[in-house]
């Protein structure tokens, strides 16, 4: 097996994400990168069932086990560690996540919408879609991210932007905007893979290959 960048997922739903960094890995598109291990907040969900049909170790630690996001988050490295992951990615998770100090600027996040808009605790799935129309916006789109201490608030990795429609609804907007997810999560995990990410404080700097 590929001695590339280890990746550890965190889930807490239907894994469409985590099934889509599987196909780009498979296709040789990830840098290199490779998912060691799956860990799901709740028990019984579909991205369970998508790690393990990929034949990744798949664990899962319930959110409600656990009094705060601190006991959660150790649960959770406790699981990591022997896979020894360089980069965690959050794929539709529900939580905060404290990872350990060696990962502490090697967490990615993704939210449909463009950061800092509409982001932040309980600003999730439809209900980012659903304000952004109830505003006015005439453009919406995703945002990849360091995550940090805080919902949504990391420096920005990659946007990108997809318009909204005269006629649409939460639904119609949800599936635009997956459809640029779908591009730019794995771009970015790419990116990290190669080395070609470098933290300025907020801004996040992407090299050029040519520069390596």
């Amino acid at each position: 097996m590929s001695d590339g960048l280890r990746v550890g997922v965190l889930l807490s739903g239907g894994g469409r994400t985590l099934g889509n960094l599987l196909e780009y890995a498979e296709r040789g598109e990830l840098g290199g990168a490779r998912i060691v291990a799956v860990v799901s907040s709740k028990p019984g969900i579909r991205g369970l069932a998508v790690a393990e049909e990929a034949g990744i170790p798949a664990y899962t630690v319930p959110r409600s086990d656990y009094p705060d996001s601190a006991a959660f988050s150790e649960a959770i490295n406790a699981v990591l560690r022997p896979h020894d992951p360089e980069l965690v990615v959050l794929a539709g998770f529900l939580s905060l996540y404290n990872p350990p100090e060696h990962l502490r600027e090697r967490v990615m996040n993704i939210h449909p919408a463009l950061l800092p808009s509409f982001g932040g605790h309980g600003c999730y799935g439809h209900r980012v879609h659903e304000a952004v129309l109830e505003y006015g916006c005439k453009v919406s789109g995703c945002t990849v991210h360091f995550a940090d201490a805080e919902y949504d608030s990391g420096p920005i990795i990659v946007q990108r932007c997809v318009p909204v429609m005269e006629d649409d609804d939460a639904d119609s907007l949800a599936a635009r905007v997956f459809e640029q997810e779908c591009a730019a999560y794995p771009e970015a995990v790419r990116l990290f893979a190669e080395g070609r990410l470098r933290r300025e404080g907020r801004r996040v700097v992407v090299l050029p290959a040519e520069s390596l």
